[in-house]
């Protein structure tokens, strides 16, 4: 069942453009702009460590209680070309609490000034690093995870088949939500759920393939992980809002990572927007509740 106060948030959201509609076209400074506003904890015990890896800025986030030495690598949204983790750190805070674990949010590269694979290697290379560094200094991992919502999603999937394929150390399990999976666009609602999508409109999504690709192949599996061999990735946890228009990204990779012989569970939630687990809704508090049961599950605890 839908909660009322979900069907209240999509009512609201319909009254708004979506992005790239008409008369909303796709404006990437907005954009940008837009999802780099950083938000705080709502709790002033959560600690929120900026820190650096090479290059690449991150920040730990640390709610009271949880095992710093039990790390969840974050990829945030944003259509490959926008985003930062100074957003998710509510969010960040909502699943080190339920998870007891540290999360580790990281500013990967952006197209179109930094097309793939940029974003991909920073991701791969801030898993390697926070397999030896926690929140407070150099410190073993007992065990990682990955995370990632939207183009973060995509990033999750991508990161698990890179990290396999140059035989490097595989977190645990990864959790991608509202995964962008295919830039062929191949998904079938793109067209079916554009009326009940909030947020982007079908025609803006080859402005993200095309700035994120730049003229690569769409069917790389790095870059669309419809396409991968998932043979030998560790468990997934698949969450999607029904109403998205890449819903099917989430639906057909995790029909082939289970033809592959991955343990997946995949979560559409009816009624539900993109990356709803955000927001202030008893669905998005559920899903994180299911995202650190996950996370135990693959514990063994």
């Amino acid at each position: 069942m839908i909660s009322q106060e979900s069907i209240d948030f999509w009512e609201e959201g319909r009254k708004g453009l979506q992005f790239g509609a008409p008369g909303n076209e796709f404006d990437l400074e907005g954009l940008r702009e837009c999802m780099a506003a950083r938000m705080e904890p709502a709790s002033k015990d959560v600690e929120c460590m900026r820190s650096r890896i090479g290059d690449i800025p991150c920040e730990w986030v640390v709610a009271p209680g949880a095992d710093p030495d039990l790390r969840i690598l974050y990829l945030h949204g944003g259509g490959y070309v926008s985003g930062s983790g100074a957003k998710y750190l509510p969010f960040a805070a909502d699943l080190s609490a339920a998870s007891q674990c540290a999360v580790l949010l990281v500013d990967y590269r952006l197209a179109p000034e930094d097309p793939f694979p940029a974003g991909l290697e920073d991701c791969i290379s801030a898993h390697e690093w926070m397999l030896k560094s926690g929140p407070y200094g150099p410190a073993p991992a007992k065990a990682s995870f990955i995370v990632g919502d939207s183009a973060g999603g995509g990033l999750t999937l991508a990161t698990l088949l890179a990290l396999r394929d140059r035989c490097l150390a595989l977190p645990l399990g990864g959790v991608p939500m509202s995964a962008f999976t295919d830039m062929t666009l191949a998904s079938e609602s793109i067209q079916s759920q554009a009326e009940k999508e909030l947020y982007m409109h079908p025609s803006c999504l080859p402005d993200f393939v095309n700035l994120y690709a730049d003229g690569a192949d769409l069917r790389d599996p790095l870059i669309s992980p419809i396409f991968g061999d998932y043979t030998g990735i560790p468990p997934l946890l698949i969450q999607v809002g029904d109403y998205e228009v890449i819903r099917d990204d989430s639906v057909r990779v995790a029909a082939k990572a289970e033809a592959d012989g991955v343990d997946v569970t995949l979560e559409v939630w009816p009624g539900q927007v993109h990356v709803f687990q955000i927001r202030e809704l008893p669905e998005s508090r559920e899903a994180i509740k299911h995202i650190a049961d996950f996370i135990r599950l693959c514990l063994g605890q």
